[in-house]
């Protein structure tokens, strides 16, 4: 749970945002959910190399020594940023218009994959180099606190407050699980490495993505030792839906961030007579605002949705 100094430099964060002209909640936390992945992908491929060098297998990072954008080749290292951040507000502006952004919307190589289709249609709102250059500042402010907690939860506390303003704003209709729930519900469901899991409201992928975390920390030689298993891990396991594009590209970021390279995320209502799914998943976690107010045979359709 955020609270004291750490949720202040939060609501600040969130003001600069409105100050600058960005007002629509989803619009902030969709802008803040890219600045987050960027920033994460540094921890992110370190933990990978990491792992990769434990487990004896190859790895090559995306932050290659060169790197094509568009029509031009750049170093990767200037797409890091721990490396852009140190730029000059006009600078560092132009490097991320101009290449990180770009880099990250082309960034998975399968352009079929949940996250190339639904980043394609992405747009950077941030409007002024001043502006970005307050938000960064505020944003390497924040981790450097989170990370003298020592609380290995705290960014997903940060992401779940974020996410909170949305509820709060009622916008879309959106609902939000809080994270200590959503962790009991996976811990009891206790999921397996041949499960193939579904949220059929997915909204930001948060039940997907605390399941792949169960997994890690309770299946993790299962799967990744075994080339089938992890293959089922990354590509064929999890299953989200929304009627919310905006939260299909979150949740899609969201994954990737936690190292689910494949998740399938779909545009879809998942109530709808339409859906012809019957006993394709073997485990359903979803928020329980999905199934409030059915008729008595979309209940029952929705019950067939899993084995």
């Amino acid at each position: 749970m955020i609270t004291g100094e750490l949720k202040n430099k939060i609501d600040r964060l969130w003001e600069t945002f409105w100050t600058g002209g960005i007002t629509n909640p989803l619009d902030v936390v969709e802008q803040m959910t890219y600045l987050m992945f960027i920033h994460d992908l540094d921890a992110t491929e370190n933990q990978r190399a990491k792992e990769s060098a434990m487990l004896g297998l190859p790895h090559k990072s995306i932050f290659a020594d060169e790197v094509r954008v568009g029509e031009r080749t750049i170093p990767g290292n200037q797409l890091k940023w721990s490396v852009f951040h140190d730029l000059p507000a006009g600078q560092m502006y132009s490097t991320l218009q101009e290449w990180v952004f770009p880099f990250i919307k082309d960034l998975h190589a399968d352009k079929d994959s949940a996250y190339a289709k639904y980043m394609g249609d992405a747009i950077f709102k941030i409007p002024t180099p001043l502006m970005l250059d307050k938000i960064v500042t505020a944003m390497d402010e924040i981790y450097v606190q989170a990370e003298q907690l020592h609380d290995a939860d705290v960014r997903g506390d940060i992401y779940e407050y974020l996410l909170s303003k949305i509820a709060t704003a009622g916008v879309n209709g959106q609902f939000r699980t809080p994270r200590h729930i959503i962790r009991m519900m996976v811990d009891m469901m206790a999921p397996r490495a041949d499960d193939v899991i579904c949220d059929p409201a997915c909204g930001t992928g948060g039940f997907l993505v605390a399941a792949g975390e169960y997994l890690k920390e309770n299946r993790k030689e299962e799967i990744f030792f075994d080339r089938q298993k992890k293959d089922h891990y990354m590509n064929h396991m999890f299953h989200g839906y929304d009627m919310d594009r905006t939260m299909l590209r979150i949740g899609a970021m969201n994954m990737m961030t936690h190292g689910i390279d494949n998740p399938y995320i779909e545009y879809r209502d998942s109530l709808s007579d339409q859906n012809t799914d019957r006993e394709k998943y073997s485990l359903i976690l979803a928020n329980e605002a999905v199934i409030c107010g059915l008729t008595p045979e979309k209940a029952c359709n929705f019950k067939e949705f899993a084995a």
